[in-house]
C-alpha cells in the first residue's frame, strides 16, 4: 500500500501482541512506514479484547493498530513460519516482543536472517533483554516500572508504591524501540542502504543490526541522578507524593472546591513571582529562600503557606492570579477537560473518524508534529486477517494457493 510520511517505503514486520511491540510498530506507521501485523488465526491480538470494547472489539484497538495491515498465521504449522520468513527477508524492521528464544524456535532470530539479509534491523522488545539470568522469565510492563525503580518513588511515604494508571512501562520501552529503529535505519542507508535480495557474490547491502529493548531498562534510563545520588551521596530516593523532591516548591495543592493544582515555583524568579502573587511577600524577600537550596530545608513552610492560599481560592481564580504572575501551573486534567480545553483544540490533538456502522470516534492525534511529513491515521485497526489476500498475493501466491492456506488452517 503507497502511503506518504517521512517513513514512507520502510516495511516494518511486527511480530507480538499488546502493549510494547505493537505501540513501537504503531508510530512508525502513523508517519508512513507499511507495516504488517502477523495475528494468530486464533482471536488475535488478545489487546482486540480489553478494556472498554465495542461491538466486541477494543476501542484500545483503533488507536493500537491505526495505518496497520492485519494478516493471520498459525506460526505452529511450517507454512505459516514460512511466510513469515518470507515477509521477513523483504522487511527493513522486524518489530517483536516475544520472549526471548521464540524466533529462534520458529526458524526467524535474528542471526538466522541476518545471515541472508545483512541489511536486517530487528527491535526485540523484552521483560529484561535478551542475556543475563533472568533472560527467560516473563516481563510485563508493571515489572519493568518496579525493578527500573519508577514504582520505588511512585506514591506516599507512608504508604505502598502506587502505579501510574497506564501501561507506562511498556510504552516507555515502546519509544525506546523506535528511537533505536531510527538510530539502526541511518546506521544501514549510510553503509550501503537496503538489501538488493540476491546472495553470494552479488549481494549489496548496508550493516543492519539487533536493536535489544529491555522494559526495566527503558523505565531505568528515566530515573534521573538516582545513580550518581546514592553512590556518591547515599541518598535513596524516596517516594513523596505529589512533590518534586529536592525541587521546591513543585507539589499538587487543592482548591477551596476541591480541585488539584500543580504548582510548579522552583526556579528563583519564579519563586519570588509566586511568593508575591499569594501575598506572602515575607517570603518572598527572604534572603534564606533566594536559591533552591535554602529552600529545600523549609519545604513544609513553603508548601503550607501555598496550600492555605488554594485553600481561599476558586481553581478558575487561583489559575488566573498564577498564570498573571507567569508562574508554572495547571489543573489536572481528566479527559473531559482536554476534549474542551483551548490548547488541545488549537494543537489539533483530536482526529474525528468513523467506524463502518457509522458511529463517530475521536482518536488522539499523532505526534510528535512534523512540518513537512505529518503523521496521521490513514485507517483504523484493521479487522482480524483484513489484509490476508492482500499480502499473499503481493507474496506470488494465487488464489488457489491462498484458499489451500485458509483450507488448511495456516491463515483461519
Amino acid at each position: 500500500m503507497k502511503t506518504t510520511g517521512a517513513l514512507s517505503g520502510i516495511r516494518v514486520l511486527e511480530l507480538g501482541t499488546l502493549i510494547a511491540g505493537p505501540f513501537c510498530a504503531r508510530m512508525l506507521a502513523e508517519f508512513g512506514a507499511d507495516v504488517i501485523k502477523i495475528e494468530s488465526p486464533d482471536g488475535g491480538d488478545p489487546l482486540r479484547q480489553w478494556r472498554v470494547l465495542k461491538d466486541g472489539t477494543s476501542l484500545w484497538w483503533s488507536v493500537q493498530a491505526r495505518n496497520k495491515q492485519s494478516l493471520t498465521l498459525n506460526m505452529k504449522t511450517e507454512q505459516g513460519r514460512q511466510i513469515a520468513r518470507e515477509l521477513a527477508l523483504q522487511a527493513d524492521i522486524i518489530i517483536e516482543n516475544y520472549r526471548p528464544g521464540v524466533l529462534e524456535k520458529w526458524g526467524l532470530g535474528y542471526e538466522a536472517l541476518r545471515a541472508i539479509n545483512p541489511a536486517l534491523i530487528m527491535v526485540r522488545l523484552s521483560g529484561y533483554g535478551q542475556n543475563g539470568p533472568m533472560r527467560d522469565m516473563p516481563g510485563f510492563g508493571a515489572v519493568g516500572e518496579s525493578m527500573g525503580g519508577l514504582r520505588y518513588v511512585s506514591g506516599h511515604a507512608d504508604r505502598p508504591p502506587v502505579r501510574v494508571g497506564i501501561s507506562i512501562g511498556d510504552s516507555v520501552a515502546a519509544l525506546h524501540g523506535v528511537v533505536g529503529a531510527m538510530m539502526a535505519l541511518r546506521h544501514r542507508d549510510v553503509t550501503g542502504g537496503r538489501w538488493n535480495g540476491k546472495t553470494g557474490a552479488e549481494m549489496q547491502a548496508g550493516q543492519g543490526q539487533m536493536v535489544d529493548v529491555a522494559l526495566y531498562e527503558s523505565v531505568f534510563n528515566l530515573m534521573e541522578s538516582l545513580v550518581p545520588e546514592y553512590d556518591v551521596a547515599g541518598v535513596v530516593r524516596e517516594r513523596t507524593g505529589g512533590a518534586l523532591p529536592g525541587i521546591v516548591p513543585s507539589n499538587t495543592y487543592t482548591t477551596q472546591e476541591g480541585d488539584n493544582l500543580v504548582i510548579a515555583g522552583n526556579g528563583d524568579a519564579i519563586f519570588h513571582r509566586l511568593m508575591l502573587a499569594i501575598g506572602r511577600d515575607d517570603l518572598a524577600h527572604d534572603t534564606q529562600l533566594a536559591r533552591n537550596d535554602g529552600r529545600v530545608p523549609r519545604t513544609a513552610e513553603i508548601d503550607q503557606a501555598i496550600q492555605d492560599w488554594c485553600s481561599s481560592q476558586t481553581v478558575d481564580a487561583a489559575l488566573a492570579t498564577l498564570r498573571a504572575a507567569d508562574v508554572p501551573v495547571s489543573k489536572i486534567f481528566s479527559v473531559r477537560d482536554m476534549l474542551q480545553d483551548p490548547q488541545f483544540l488549537a494543537r489539533n490533538m483530536f482526529e474525528q473518524h468513523q467506524f463502518a456502522d457509522g458511529t463517530p470516534v475521536k482518536l488522539p492525534a499523532v505526534t510528535p508534529k512534523m512540518s513537512a511529513t505529518p503523521g496521521g491515521t490513514r485507517w483504523m485497526g484493521p479487522q482480524l486477517g483484513e489484509h490476508n489476500h492482500a499480502i499473499l498475493q503481493s507474496l506470488g501466491y494465487s488464489d488457489a494457493e491462498i484458499q489451500a492456506l485458509r483450507e488448511q488452517g495456516v491463515t483461519g
